[in-house]
């Protein structure tokens, strides 16, 4: 279908948005399931890997393209670093400092981050309809979180995963640009989504050798089903519908659905890590669904 970022959203964006929401919210619960045996990078290589081929496998079940030039490697290489391993690593070390819930909210961001970043790369106005959207809902999902921010004990830890985590933002959204550049040169989504995450492997693995650490696996429910839970629905599946919406409505309404993902790891909190409702709560997800109107109903900026 044609690209649409200047347009209303159709039923096929909307459902789009949901799927990535869902699986990605009910990821972070996953990600911090991985933390303790094996290491982050390890976690990672095994993530990434098994969801590569998944989708190496769909697209050859589908005989979609799988040969490239070099140039496009290149840029497959480049969503590798920045897609599909260096920002996740980072998000899993700050997994040691601060629960899934905050891990979500700070991720949260990326919906900011993005429309600013597409700015200043000369991409797009700031549309301040956009703009003002996404702060509403960062602040309700502030509201959603902030005081079990502030009752964190040990404030060096948390400073340290707050951290990594604006690092991960950073690299993702780098990322972002770069895929809606690679689509705009007419780059299929599942292959480059397919090669991407197989560089990423690389990379990460690379990372772990360099570190010394052994590539072993944890064979216990809890971690075996998170990979496998992080590795098909969170990537293989997650990120095709991400980076399709990408190249359907552009990078701006596309990061809002980081700022929705918060609400489904709430849920999980709250089931799981005991997350108390509150008055704070309650307005915090109305101040959510505002700026997700907003967002929504906001045309994309024309360039500058």
């Amino acid at each position: 279908m044609k690209q649409q970022p200047n347009g209303a959203l159709t039923a096929a964006d909307y459902a789009l948005y949901a799927t990535v929401v869902i699986l990605w919210g009910a990821s972070w619960l996953p990600l911090r399931l991985q933390l303790g045996v094996v290491s982050p990078e390890v976690s990672g290589v095994w993530r990434f890997l098994l969801g590569g081929l998944i989708v190496f496998g769909w697209l050859i079940a589908v005989k979609g393209r799988v040969h490239f030039s070099f140039a496009d490697h290149a840029r497959f290489a480049i969503l590798g670093v920045t897609m599909f391993s260096f920002n996740f690593v980072s998000a899993y070390y700050a997994g040691f400092h601060l629960n899934g819930g905050l891990l979500a909210v700070l991720f949260s961001l990326t919906a900011v981050v993005n429309p600013i970043y597409a700015a200043i790369l000369g991409r797009g106005g700031l549309n301040l309809r956009i703009v003002a959207g996404a702060l509403i809902g960062v602040a309700g999902v502030a509201l959603l979180f902030g005081p079990k921010i502030i009752s964190v004990d040990g404030q060096a830890g948390t400073l340290t995963g707050v951290a990594l985590m604006l690092l991960s933002i950073f690299i993702f959204s780098t990322g972002n640009m770069f895929s809606a550049a690679f689509q705009a040169r007419g780059l299929p989504v599942l292959s480059a989504n397919a090669w991407s995450m197989l560089y990423g492997t690389a990379f990460i693995a690379l990372l772990a050798l360099a570190n010394g650490q052994p590539f072993i696996v944890e064979w216990t429910p809890k971690y075996v089903l998170s990979i496998l839970w992080l590795a098909i629905a969170g990537t293989a599946i997650g990120f095709f519908a991400y980076v399709t919406l990408i190249g359907r409505i552009g990078t701006g309404r596309t990061g809002y659905v980081t700022v929705l993902m918060p609400l489904v790891a709430l849920v999980l909190s709250t089931f799981f890590e005991g997350y108390v409702w509150t008055v704070y709560a309650f307005i915090g997800v109305a101040l959510v669904m505002i700026g997700n109107a907003i967002v929504l109903s906001a045309p994309a900026a024309p360039k500058s």
